[in-house]
């Protein structure tokens, strides 16, 4: 059954509010002309997340989300999310906007990427984040 899961690993965190997020995820996919899998969403620690991009991208700086793709390039989305609550909580500082607003964000972020979009250089970061608007702003 296509489903949005939600975990955590070495963290204390619980998502508010998990199927009004799943459903605002579900309806974002649909509205990107695809279809739900399954999508796990992980909720991590600032060394969780370090771990997991040094160990699969060779990548030795902090990061809000990591999100792996296992659609098999097809229309129906399957990946896994994961996302560091303590850089949420640092971005949301340094952005000026409320934790639950940047959470969503990159959770939206991770599923435009599942979605097929690239954030690799200025244009497309441009276009993702008008994308990620677009969607926060229907939540």
């Amino acid at each position: 059954m296509a489903s949005v899961r939600f975990f955590q690993e070495q963290i204390q965190f619980k998502l508010p509010h998990p199927r009004k997020t799943s459903r605002w995820l579900k309806n974002s996919i649909l509205a990107e002309g695809k279809s739900l899998l399954e999508i796990n969403i992980i909720f991590c620690p600032d060394d969780y997340l370090l771990d997991i991009n040094r160990r699969y991208l060779n990548h030795t700086t902090l990061t809000d989300i990591v999100t792996f793709d296992n659609s098999d390039g097809s229309d129906f989305l399957a990946g896994d999310i994961f996302i560091s609550i303590d850089r949420v909580k640092e971005n949301a500082s340094v952005f000026k906007v409320d934790f639950d607003t940047e959470l969503h964000r990159v959770m939206i972020h991770g599923v435009l990427h599942l979605s097929g979009y690239s954030d690799k250089n200025s244009e497309q970061k441009i276009a993702m984040r008008e994308k990620e608007d677009t969607y926060l702003s229907l939540r």
